[in-house]
């Protein structure tokens, strides 16, 4: 009866949301985030410290699945991250030379994103967090990809606010006027679907083996391949309108090749993923000129580009978009800012780095903080702007 007494009791009063912080670490020590990402299809854990070194950086991508379903299914990314979070944590510690204890924050991707992907690594930094006592903060997943050129450009080339921001995944097409670390302005979404599902089932349509990369990356080597392929009309959506359709792109390739009963030759094949990956393209250009254009006349000079997301990769989208900027603005150089390829796509370096600031200011979060699977870029600047919660 003792024992069922005490367990009652336990089972009775309200769990803290924080628990007491270790003391303060010496100055002389820089401090370091572990920081956990799982908002999609890879599964990413990494250790960055406050003087911008990234001590690991681990991803475990799920390319074979995405090759068999065309793009991310929700329920089979949700058991590798399950499978993968553990050992991605233990080999990010071990490559930082660090063990769990000598962290002194735990950072992870809140949002947006798929919602039983982003509880993984929601609950295992939680877990970790309020285990080890170290104070925690969740990050929005879109603001990371924006200001990961602060932890990879070099210090006499990082971007100047205002600069604009151009954010290009599976799951997101944003072009973003940033004028804060936590401030930003949409000037175009997505009507329909992102630019990197385009390209996910554009590859999938034309069969394109992946190799063990993105089908952004199996488009590209394709489209470089030799030989001349006849190019198929695409169509130019929404023109002269600050938002992006990519439904449109896709379901051109879609119905080419339904009229042929899916059969074309390699020949052919080159001709749709150049016609294709050149109006992907194409429209990206379009509302980057009216988004500098709409600056222009708020009376706002864009001093940068910065362009980030697993289609940041795309060395044929880096050389249009540095083309694009000369032009719109050849007396003025607006200077472009892009991750190294292995940081464009999802990563935990990037989660480290956006939450270093908050931490550092002390402003950290309760251990019942929720994921939000949906989540707006511009309400960040409102919800940090509150009281500290640290």
């Amino acid at each position: 009866m003792y024992h069922v007494r005490l367990l009652h009791i336990a089972r009775s009063r309200p769990l803290p949301h924080r628990l007491p912080l270790p003391p303060p670490r010496p100055p002389s020590r820089r401090f370091t985030v572990l920081a956990l990402e799982s908002s999609a299809d890879d599964t990413c854990a990494a250790v960055v410290t406050e003087d911008r070194e990234i001590l690991s950086n681990i991803v475990v991508n799920q390319q074979a699945s995405l090759e068999q379903y065309g793009g991310i299914h929700p329920y089979v990314a949700l058991h590798a991250h399950q499978r993968n979070m553990p050992v991605v944590v233990q080999r990010a510690l071990r490559d930082a030379g660090l063990t769990v204890n000598e962290i002194d924050g735990v950072a992870f991707t809140r949002g947006p994103g798929i919602a039983g992907c982003l509880s993984v690594c929601g609950n295992a930094a939680r877990t970790l967090a309020a285990a080890l006592s170290k104070p925690l903060v969740g990050v929005h997943h879109m603001q990371a990809h924006a200001l990961t050129p602060f932890l990879t450009s070099p210090p006499d080339q990082l971007p100047q606010y205002p600069f604009l921001t151009l954010l290009v995944s599976g799951g997101h097409t944003l072009l973003l006027l940033a004028t804060s670390p936590t401030s930003f302005r949409i000037l175009a979404a997505t009507l329909d679907e992102a630019v990197g599902n385009a390209y996910d089932k554009v590859a999938k349509l034309l069969r394109i083996p992946y190799e063990g990369k993105a089908a952004g990356a199996a488009i590209e080597r394709l489209c470089a391949s030799e030989g001349e392929g006849a190019e198929i009309p695409m169509p130019r959506p929404i023109r002269g309108r600050l938002a992006f359709s990519y439904t449109g792109l896709h379901s051109a390739v879609e119905r080419f090749l339904h009229a042929r009963k899916g059969e074309v030759d390699e020949r052919t094949k080159v001709g749709i993923a150049r016609s294709f990956q050149k109006a992907a393209v194409g429209q990206l250009e379009d509302k980057l000129v009216l988004g500098m254009r709409q600056c222009a006349k708020e009376g706002l000079r864009v001093r940068c580009l910065v362009v980030s997301g697993g289609v940041a990769s795309n060395q044929y989208l880096r050389d249009r978009l540095r083309a694009c900027l000369d032009r719109e603005s050849p007396d003025k150089h607006v200077s472009l800012a892009f991750p190294p390829p292995s940081l464009c796509t999802d990563n935990a370096a990037m989660i480290a780095w956006a939450s270093m600031h908050r931490f550092l200011a002390g402003e950290t979060d309760e251990y019942s903080l929720e994921s939000r699977p949906v989540w707006s870029l511009e309400d960040l600047e409102r919800e940090e702007a509150g009281p500290s919660r640290s």
